[in-house]
């Protein structure tokens, strides 16, 4: 027992005295001081329109207004439409009415593709790690026990605790009566006169690509390049197999067994300091009387948007717009090249030290 009281850390003398003589009779008394920010010109404007609209509404008389009826319109299909429902039946006919006998044999033709150099040396690889896996040998292998650390939380996590502690208990203890009734406008906005030009251009896009003529496209070919490896690959790749090679042929018996010391550090008096503060204050935020608080009205605002917000959203509809209606036939075929890039001298170094 004696040994184990020797291995304990010690405090310092002079900590230990500050920490046995605090009295809280030290403590100087402050009292907290309420501000309360009175609202500025804007707001008292808008609150007294706010207040003069709810007074028109209540007391808009009803007998003013006028019943009316609501007619129904039965809107007629146009002439693309009745066009468009017409090629959509003829193309169902041709093809209830399609005859098979038309059709040619075809025969399908397998083909088996050889793996390649790098495919064959990663197998090759990958079979080797499994032999060395499957015969590896137990008896090489020394006993170790597992030790179980329980590690306390951060102060920042008790703060975190705390402070969520104390936010569930103010809406459990909330009281609803303090609420005011509130009623919703609903506001149906209608569509933009870009929206709209936005939506007949789609439409007049769809029934263009509906209406395509296949047989002006031309059979094209697609050809598969193979680019062989280069003599940089080739060396980068054998120097890959020696380092893989002599990572699995590594004698463990030249390893030294080493073993892992635990420091525990004390606290400093500014933490002890600052946890002490923060118990305090913990302590003071739950035993707040909150008879103490006075009731407040909260008011919504809804800012419009300014004229840069209108300026980019009409940039981003015109730019829409463009892309909606851009002619695809302007294209130009490309072909695509496909570029092995070299390896740096800085890699090649990089490579040979590894």
């Amino acid at each position: 027992m004696s040994a184990d009281l020797k291995k304990l850390p010690k405090v310092d003398d002079a900590l230990k005295n500050q920490l046995e003589g605090f009295t809280p009779e030290k403590l100087k008394r402050a009292t907290t001081a309420e501000k309360t920010a009175l609202p500025t010109k804007e707001e008292l404007a808008a609150e007294k329109q706010h207040e003069e609209l709810l007074h028109n509404i209540e007391g808009f008389p009803c007998n003013k207004l006028k019943r009316t009826s609501t007619s129904e319109r039965i809107v007629l299909p146009t002439s693309e439409d009745v066009e468009k429902e017409k090629q959509e039946l003829q193309h169902l006919k041709a093809v209830e009415g399609f005859n098979a006998a038309n059709l040619k044999h075809a025969q399908t033709q397998e083909k088996v593709v050889l793996p390649n150099q790098e495919d064959i040396e990663t197998e090759r690889t990958h079979q080797n790690l499994i032999k060395g896996v499957t015969g590896f040998d137990k008896s090489t292998m020394r006993h170790a026990e597992t030790q179980e650390k329980v590690a306390l939380p951060a102060k920042e996590d008790i703060q975190t605790e705390k402070t969520h502690q104390s936010i569930f208990q103010g809406v459990q203890g909330f009281d609803k009566t303090n609420m005011r009734h509130t009623e919703t406008q609903e506001k149906v906005a209608l569509p933009a006169k870009e929206d709209i030009e936005s939506e007949r251009r789609h439409l007049k896009l769809r029934e263009g690509v509906e209406k395509f003529d296949r047989s002006t496209m031309r059979p094209t070919e697609t050809s598969e390049k193979c680019s062989l490896p280069t003599p940089t690959d080739i060396e980068t790749e054998r120097r890959h197999l020696k380092l893989v090679a002599g990572v699995e042929k590594f004698d463990k018996s030249t390893m030294r067994p080493t073993e892992t010391s635990e420091k525990c550090s004390l606290p400093t008096p500014t933490d002890i300091e600052t946890e002490r503060r923060h118990l305090k204050l913990v302590a003071g935020v739950e035993k707040f009387d909150r008879s103490t608080m006075r009731p407040t009205e909260t008011s919504e605002k809804c800012s419009l948007p300014t004229p840069q917000d209108i300026k980019t959203e009409k940039e981003q509809q015109a730019l829409r717009a463009g892309i909606e209606g851009f002619d695809a036939s302007v294209l130009k075929k490309t072909e695509t090249q496909e570029k092995n890039p070299l390896p740096t001298k800085e890699e090649i170094e990089q490579e040979k030290k590894a």
